[in-house]
C-alpha cells in the first residue's frame, strides 16, 4: 500500500510557508513568483493554516479585485485537513474528495513534513498503475510454456 511518506520522498522536501500577519498581497506575489497554488502558514513553529488560490479568489471576488490590507489571517483556512507521513493514499484521496482539499499538509506530530497536493497524488497512482502494468506485461511475457508441448487443455 502506498503511503503518504513515500510520496514525499519522491516529491521532495522542499516547503513553502507563511505566516498569519503577511499581507494578502505578498503571499499572492510569493505564490505567483513560485508557481505554487498554496502556503502553509505557520506561527512561532505551529500549522495555524492553509492559504490557497481558493481563499484568495474567494477573498478577490469579495473586495472587487481588490487586496487591500488584510492579512492572510483574514482568509486563510484555519482547520485544514492534515495527514501523517505513515497515511495510505487512499486515504488521503477521500480526504481529498471528501473535503474538496487540493493540498493537504502533512505533519509528524508538531512537525511539517510537506503537502501533498491533488497533482502529487495524481502523479503516484498514475506512477503506480504504470508499475503494476509493466510487472503484468513481465509476467505474461515471461509465462512458462506447456512443457508437454499442447498449449491447448483437452477436455
Amino acid at each position: 500500500m502506498l503511503k503518504v511518506n513515500e510520496i514525499l520522498r519522491v516529491k521532495g522536501d522542499t516547503l513553502y510557508t507563511g505566516t498569519p500577519d503577511m499581507l494578502v498581497r505578498e503571499a499572492i506575489a510569493t505564490m505567483s513568483q513560485l508557481d505554487i497554488g498554496s502556503l502553509v502558514i505557520m506561527d512561532h513553529g505551529q500549522l495555524v493554516g492553509m492559504l490557497t488560490f481558493r481563499e484568495i479568489i474567494n477573498h478577490l471576488n469579495t473586495h472587487d479585485g481588490q487586496t487591500g490590507d488584510y492579512t492572510v489571517r483574514s482568509i486563510m483556512d484555519d482547520a485544514p485537513v492534515s495527514v501523517t507521513p505513515n497515511t495510505d493514499a487512499d486515504e488521503v484521496q477521500r480526504l481529498m474528495l471528501d473535503k474538496h482539499a487540493r493540498y493537504i499538509p502533512v505533519m509528524d506530530g508538531p512537525t511539517l513534513m510537506g503537502v501533498i497536493s491533488f497533482y502529487d497524488m495524481a502523479r503516484a497512482i498514475v506512477e503506480a498503475q504504470q508499475f503494476e502494468n509493466d510487472m503484468l506485461k513481465a509476467y505474461i511475457r515471461d509465462w512458462p510454456s506447456d512443457p508437454s508441448g499442447d498449449s491447448a487443455r483437452k477436455a
